[in-house]
């Protein structure tokens, strides 16, 4: 497929970030298959992710198609953009098309992103996996790719005002070893088993990264931090998920 979109946003990315000396270590990329289809898997904390996300896979020569909400196709100014890179908008009423594209798309040799915890996590931990990933994985016996992130919430998280032209922030981006689940494995276990090295990897980073002053917000709160634990952001999420449904 063309590339007209994707090349010039992630040079106008990267130009921006060396302006702003965002300091970026990428770990493990060469996990990072050059060819074929896989499922990039990554923790979710920030609006950004998709971009940093995404970076761990350039040392490849490779570009990933995220699977994204519609409602950021919609937007006059990311809409554009999100098709123009290939991205798949996800209908959370009707999922059966963006997987279905999903599928044709890795069965092409390309590499899709997925956010496994469907929303950003407020927590900054891993919240539960969900196991469309692991579905697409086994039905086109591509690799799932796991990819931790730490430092971007900083940027932009929910629940927190943007602060996108921050100078010299530290950013982790660690890709996992492949995982290879086959058609027929249980679905389940190889989600909690991805939960599982995702958690270690993000707690990794967060214990490795170079400037933590003592109690701020974007610190998890088993860490000295003062963002909620996993039990008051899932009480936060159901909040917000009721409100919603009363809009509707």
């Amino acid at each position: 497929m063309a590339e007209i979109v994707y090349p010039p946003v992630i040079a106008a990315a990267r130009t921006l970030f060396r302006m702003l000396d965002i300091r970026i270590k990428m770990e493990g990329t060469e996990h990072v298959p050059r060819t074929g289809g896989a499922v990039l898997v990554s923790n979710h904390i920030s609006y950004l992710d998709f971009i940093f996300a995404g970076f761990a896979a350039l040392p490849s020569k490779r570009l990933v198609r995220f699977m994204a909400k519609e409602d950021v196709f919609q937007h006059r100014i990311s809409g554009p953009l999100m098709r123009g890179m290939h991205h798949i908008p996800v209908d959370r009423g009707a999922g059966a098309g963006s997987y279905a594209t999903a599928l044709r798309m890795l069965k092409a040799g390309e590499i899709v992103g997925v956010f496994a915890e469907a929303t950003i996590s407020r927590s900054f931990t891993v919240k539960e996996i969900k196991n469309g990933a692991i579905r697409m994985a086994q039905a086109t016996k591509t690799p799932i790719i796991p990819v931790a992130l730490w430092g971007s919430q900083r940027f932009w998280t929910k629940g927190r005002p943007k602060s996108l032209f921050q100078r010299h922030v530290p950013l982790t981006i660690t890709v996992g070893e492949p995982i290879y689940p086959k058609r027929g494995e249980n679905v389940d276990e190889h989600a909690a088993d991805l939960h599982t090295r995702m958690s270690e990897m993000v707690d990794r980073a967060q214990r490795n990264y170079p400037e933590v002053p003592p109690g701020v917000w974007w610190q998890p709160a088993h860490l000295g931090g003062t963002a909620p634990t996993p039990e008051e952001a899932a009480a936060l999420d159901a909040a917000e998920a009721e409100s919603r449904a009363k809009q509707e």
